[in-house]
């Protein structure tokens, strides 16, 4: 299959589960960062535990183990937290965390993922920007976090 094509179906599947929930970007980045975090520390050790449950431990199943690890943060926080209200909210806020899910994710899928013609120059061009699109990434999700209100219902609570 077409490295571009993956990319969009991982891309669309990212995109998609933060469009329908109208999760904030802010909070979902910061826990991507976390994942990737976690991911350096106990990705190599958890693609290895899972060969005692009879998985050959292949560089499918350590990137995999990765991505889900880096995934994961994201994913438990995507039923909590603040809302977008408006739908062009949603779109950019759900295309800001697929892109920086992305850029996470570029280093075990390319373990992975062998590219060729026209998608490896595109390929290669997310591999060598990835720090870049993590850092503005990153930044724009404490950006978000900073323009975040609190409910009204806390608010109430304090001026009591």
């Amino acid at each position: 299959m077409d490295v571009i094509l993956v990319c969009i179906i991982i891309f669309a599947t990212l995109f998609v589960p933060v469009f329908i929930t109208k999760r904030k970007f802010g909070l979902l980045g910061l826990a991507l960062a976390a994942g990737s975090v976690l991911s350096g520390i106990w990705g190599y050790d958890l693609g290895l535990v899972t060969g005692v449950f009879g998985i050959p431990f292949v560089s499918f199943t350590s990137a995999a183990t990765s991505a889900i690890i880096i995934i994961f943060p994201a994913f438990i926080l995507l039923f909590h937290g603040n809302t977008y209200k408006t739908l062009i909210g949603r779109i950019f806020g759900a295309s800001l965390f697929a892109l920086l899910a992305f850029a996470f994710l570029i280093e075990p899928l390319s373990h992975i993922l062998v590219p060729q013609g026209f998608g490896a120059d595109i390929y290669r061009w997310l591999i060598d920007n990835r720090n870049m699109i993590i850092g503005i990434g990153l930044i724009a999700s404490i950006v978000d976090l900073l323009f975040t209100r609190s409910s009204k219902l806390s608010n109430r609570r304090r001026k009591h």
